[in-house]
């Protein structure tokens, strides 16, 4: 049998310990309970080589226990574990884990947060969580901790120095990062005399050294961080309905991707909780929008200043999170962090040049609408001279339309060609080499 043992658990290390043939643990954890005499113990590095000790006890009957911070089956070692040995080989006796006691320090509820974890995983998925959701729990590792975190949330998302960013409720400001209203609640030492939880801006988490303690990071939007009731915990469903119409967004002269052409569009940019995604002549932000509300972290990048202020108020009208640079890509894209996917609306002269320069940022897929026959050849040499496989279709659709006398016509709207390239992994590998 292995039992598990979290930190904070009701028994006395002594209780926990008894008869055991081996403890594994972190060294901290090891010197805190004070080993018995002659019981074998594994200082936990590199997992392989402790589960293979771990394993010759088990055969021989011994009795095995790992020490372990907080609850061990929240992002903990109970899945490698269950994954050795099985689930009915565990006796697990957790302890209250870092994410809810920082949560219970600063007095907020979350049933409805998003946790990540960015310990041993790549900073970017965190961070676009972080800018899409405003009440997220990051669980830091070297490398990966306040410091770095506070410096993506404070550049790369929303505004080259050469653009316009468009602050919520607020005019435009030239050479200013996009604000993202985001706090960060650094919780270091939970547990310890030593514990404290310090409330920071991203730019003064950034501009510090953490040192080791740092137990979890809590970024928050403090107008939002109560919430309301939720029956599912966790991140928000995702939303019953996509491809809304168009009279949803609030948009000018009908200048606006119609909901056919959104519905496809949506498919192939496939974006998601993780995600960033630029949509590029963003016009009234309905792609924009509709990606955030799928859980996307958005940047909307829009030359026109009416439409940046457009974009902004539609985002608040549907409750999300869209970061909106005001200016001309391909210009405006410069600083931005690399896109999963890109959306590029237009069809002026400078279009194939704008999706070229967006294909060679793109890690996954970028999707092109265009009314204009003529962009179709270099847009599509755009996306495969940058290693996309590329597609494309001619939407023509015709909608149901009442006439006097209670009969129905159909009422045609302009066609859209619709083109879309999706990387090739071979491709990236090779650029990165």
């Amino acid at each position: 049998m292995i039992t598990v043992v979290g930190t904070g658990v009701s028994a006395a290390p002594a209780d926990v310990l008894a008869g055991a043939g081996l403890v594994v643990g972190g060294r901290r954890h090891l010197d805190a309970v004070g080993v018995p005499p002659g019981v074998e113990q594994v200082v936990l590095g590199p997992l392989a080589p402790a589960l293979d000790v771990v394993g010759r006890h088990l055969d021989k009957g011994s009795r095995v226990v790992v020490l372990a911070s907080g609850d061990p089956g929240f992002f903990g070692i109970v899945r490698v574990l269950a994954e050795r040995f099985g689930s009915g080989a565990l006796d697990v006796r957790p302890g209250v884990s870092s994410v809810a006691a920082a949560f219970a320090r600063v007095g907020v509820p979350w049933d409805d947060a998003v946790v990540v974890s960015a310990h041993g995983r790549d900073l970017r998925t965190a961070v676009n969580v972080c800018r899409a959701r405003p009440k997220v729990a990051v669980l830091t590792g070297p490398g990966a901790g306040p410091a770095e975190l506070g410096a993506a949330l404070g550049s790369g998302a929303g505004g080259a120095p050469s653009g316009l960013v468009a602050p919520r409720g607020g005019a435009a400001n030239r050479n200013s990062p996009a604000p993202l209203q985001r706090v960060l609640l650094v919780a270091s030492a939970l547990g310890t005399r030593d514990e404290r939880v310090e409330r920071v801006t991203p730019a003064e988490a950034a501009a510090r050294d953490w040192g080791t303690a740092v137990s979890v990071v809590l970024c928050l939007d403090e107008a939002r961080v109560v919430g309301t009731p939720r029956t599912v915990a966790g991140p928000p469903p995702a939303p019953s309905q996509w491809a809304l119409e168009e009279g949803e967004f609030a948009h000018r002269d009908s200048m606006i991707t119609k909901f056919e052409v959104r519905a496809l569009a949506l498919a192939r940019l496939g974006p998601r909780l993780g995600d960033l995604v630029w949509d590029v002549g963003s016009g009234s932000g309905s792609v924009a929008v509709e990606c955030a509300r799928l859980g996307a972290a958005v940047v909307a990048v829009e030359k026109a200043a009416d439409g940046v202020e457009r974009i902004r108020a539609n985002a608040d009208a549907h409750g999300v999170d869209v970061q909106v640079v005001h200016g001309s890509a391909p210009d405006a894209l410069a600083a931005l962090d690399d896109p999963d996917a890109v959306f590029v609306g237009g069809g002026g002269r400078e279009l194939p040049g704008i999706v070229a320069a967006c294909a060679r940022r793109a890690r996954r897929s970028v999707v092109v609408a265009m009314a204009a026959l003529d962009r179709v050849p270099a847009v599509r040499a755009a996306l495969t001279d940058a290693g996309f496989g590329c597609e494309g279709v001619l939407l023509q659709s015709s909608r149901l339309a009442p006439l006097p006398g209670e009969v129905t016509r159909l009422a045609a709207t302009n066609p859209v060609f619709l083109l879309w390239g999706v990387r090739d992994p071979a491709y990236r590998e090779g650029v990165a080499q």
